[in-house]
């Protein structure tokens, strides 16, 4: 586990860097930007990746703090112990912010190969998981995040990173769910979902005798064909858009595949 543990970190680092590199080219108005994300500005998802790092650290990111009331975006206790720190840091600038992420990732590079790879540790999905694991989630995050940013400002690019492998990891493993239990799939209806572009795949799902969807090896011929490339099905996978707003290629079941469309976020 410590070789995975390892990877997971350098694919957590080259993210983080990859966001480092470009936003030190932002002007004043790279910095406004609204994002994907609702109620948040480049500036602020910087921010937030900076506050949770020093979170990790075991630190508070924003002491003293205090929300006044709950934005409109803030639509649990999760989402607004996340914006506590965000709005911490509004009345910042972004070159500030951008040097606090700086900072806080030097010190969590410092201290994570001391790290017990199998020391338990609580992952955003509520239970508990070997660290290095946890360095999954925290990878998936930031890499996402960093895809926030470059749409917001218009710059494309390390959509095929190691980080990028990580979100398809944890993307992935609720697609079952969303074929069986959100999309109403039928039993023994059959699924393909294949993925072009910077990081392509294809994965089948089938639908058994008592109505549980599962991964396959293989299915020659599917009821339902799902064709798009690798940013759009990241983009559905954390609810950063909706199946009007990019190009799916659908066959066969076209009804099933409409419900499987609108239900893919599986990020809150």
């Amino acid at each position: 586990m410590r070789s995975e543990m390892s990877a997971n970190v350098a694919a957590f680092e080259q993210t983080i860097r990859s966001t480092l590199a470009l936003a030190e080219t932002f002007d004043e108005a790279d910095w406004a930007r609204p994002t994907d994300c609702p109620g948040w500005s480049v500036q602020d998802v910087v921010a937030h990746l900076a506050s949770v790092e020093i979170g990790m650290l075991g630190e508070d990111a924003a002491p003293g703090h205090v929300l006044a009331g709950d934005p409109a975006h803030v639509r649990n206790a999760l989402g607004r112990i996340v914006e506590i720190g965000v709005d911490a840091r509004r009345g910042r600038t972004g070159p500030e912010v951008l040097a606090e992420l700086r900072e806080v990732l030097e010190r969590r590079l410092a201290v994570l190969p001391g790290i017990d790879p199998e020391e338990p540790a609580l992952a955003p999905t509520g239970n508990t998981v070997p660290y290095a694991e946890l360095m999954v989630f925290r990878t998936f995050d930031c890499w996402v995040h960093e895809q926030d940013v470059r749409r917001a400002v218009g710059r494309p690019g390390n959509l095929g990173a190691p980080g990028a492998e990580r979100a398809r990891r944890i993307m992935t493993r609720g697609l079952p769910m969303v074929v069986g239990k959100r999309a109403g799939a039928e039993p023994g209806q059959t699924v393909a979902f294949e993925v072009g572009g910077d990081l392509p795949f294809t994965l089948y799902i089938e639908v058994d005798g008592a109505g549980k969807a599962a991964f396959v090896d293989h299915v020659a011929a599917p009821d339902t064909l799902l064709r798009m490339d690798w940013e759009t099905y990241m983009r559905l996978g954390t609810g950063r858009c909706v199946p009007g707003d990019v190009v799916v290629e659908t066959a066969g079941d076209t009804a099933l595949a409409g419900r499987i469309l609108a239900n893919m976020a599986l990020t809150p």
